[in-house]
């Protein structure tokens, strides 16, 4: 069958779509919302990274307006999410828990040979998990005979917990000061939920099925990196539901394929509201740097990995978008203290903003800085002196 043809603005609102980004609000408001950003999405990014409230909880208030951050606790503590692997960490539908038992699988077979020390010492704490009910890490005695040579280097009870969670024996929940607390498994998996391990098949279909529904036009690398940390069928997978027409080949002007998606966008109308979304650097629209590349134009990297001194926009420079256009990056942090957000640099792509837009990017960051829980807002920099005089009328 030929590919459908599509021009990039046509790609880029099927993405946009996808991405749950026409405009605010499109999954509509309240905690059900949150819950229908993870189920759509399938999976949301956990990153620790707090100059700005975290990647996790900032993906969801760029899609639910007046966002609340102990929603994504009540959604855990009913059982409608869990947090685990798959390209990353992150919050997934529990609905679909089935899923992660090949990457347990996988991660069960990298440590099958593990030291007896190391054996012992996860019986014990599954052990005493099991009796005292949920942990955390600093409930257990600090056991390092060596001191600390960074962020990664944990402790080995630490390292005997995370070894357990990858393996599926213990599932870990987020506690609002973003600690993890963990529980056997089958305490926190409701008894409902289907346990079947998935076919490698069935695993490499849900991956196809659900990258699409969250990218909506996406290369055969984005989706297989959705699967990276096991061995999987994806590529045959792919050919196998194009020929069912579960999926179709697409032809984007410009760009060399093949891309996919869901064949429900071949006639689907899409509007773009024009909305201003001021989003993480580890939203699902942003992950893929060759994408925004390549579908946008907008060359981006998270700075926070560049040397101090290569670094051209900021520290956690956040991408501004308004409707399918990328129009700014805001290098910001979030004092809690002062209860101040301060744009160390709002940098304006060689793009004209109109009035309009100005105001709009004025009313995000006025949003942002509440969802920050910080209603001072100061900037430092910016390359556009009438964009800089309607943000700062705007919080006069």
């Amino acid at each position: 069958m030929k590919p459908a043809e599509f021009s990039k603005s046509k790609a880029r609102k099927i993405i946009l779509h996808a991405a749950g980004l026409t405009r605010r609000g499109q999954f509509g408001n309240g905690p059900e919302a949150a819950y229908r950003v993870i189920d759509h999405l399938g999976f949301i990014q956990v990153d620790t990274n707090y100059v700005v409230e975290r990647a996790h909880h900032h993906a969801i208030a760029s899609r639910v307006p007046g966002y609340k951050t102990e929603w994504l606790e009540e959604l855990q503590a009913d059982g409608r999410i869990y947090e685990f692997w798959t390209r990353d960490s992150g919050f997934m539908p529990m609905s679909e828990f089935r899923f992660s038992l090949p990457i347990h699988d996988s991660f069960a077979d990298k440590w099958a040979s593990l030291p007896p020390a190391e054996v012992k010492l996860m019986n014990r704490i599954l052990d005493r998990i099991g009796r005292e009910g949920p942990l955390r890490a600093k409930d257990f005695d600090n056991d390092r005979h060596t001191k600390s040579s960074g962020w990664w280097d944990w402790r080995p009870s630490k390292v005997a917990l995370e070894r357990l969670h990858l393996t599926g024996q213990l599932l870990a929940t987020r506690r609002k000061d973003f600690h993890k607390s963990y529980d056997l498994t089958g305490n926190i998996v409701p008894a409902d939920v289907d346990k079947t391990k998935p076919t490698l098949e069935e695993f490499s279909r849900h991956i196809i099925v659900r990258s699409l529904k969250a990218l909506g036009i996406a290369y055969p690398k984005e989706i297989a990196w959705n699967a990276r940390l096991v061995k999987h069928g994806i590529k045959q997978e792919l050919k196998n539901l194009v020929i069912s027409g579960e999926i179709c080949e697409v032809s984007v002007e410009g760009l060399k394929g093949p891309l996919y998606m869901l064949p429900g966008y071949k006639n689907k109308k899409i509007t773009l509201a024009g909305d201003a979304f001021i989003l993480s650097p580890f939203d699902t629209l942003n992950v893929f740097r060759h994408r925004l590349r390549d579908f946008f134009g907008f060359d981006y990297q998270v700075e926070c990995f560049v040397p101090a001194a290569k670094r051209k926009y900021g520290y956690f420079s956040l991408p501004v978008l308004i409707g399918d256009l990328f129009v700014a990056r805001m290098d910001a942090k979030a004092d809690r203290k002062s209860h101040t957000l301060t744009i160390h640099n709002l940098h304006v792509e060689p793009v004209k903003i109109t009035q309009p837009m100005a105001e709009k990017i004025a009313d995000a960051i006025r949003d942002f800085a509440g969802f920050n829980g910080c209603p001072q807002v100061v900037i430092r920099q910016s390359n556009h002196p009438a964009l800089l005089k309607t943000i700062r009328h705007t919080f006069k």
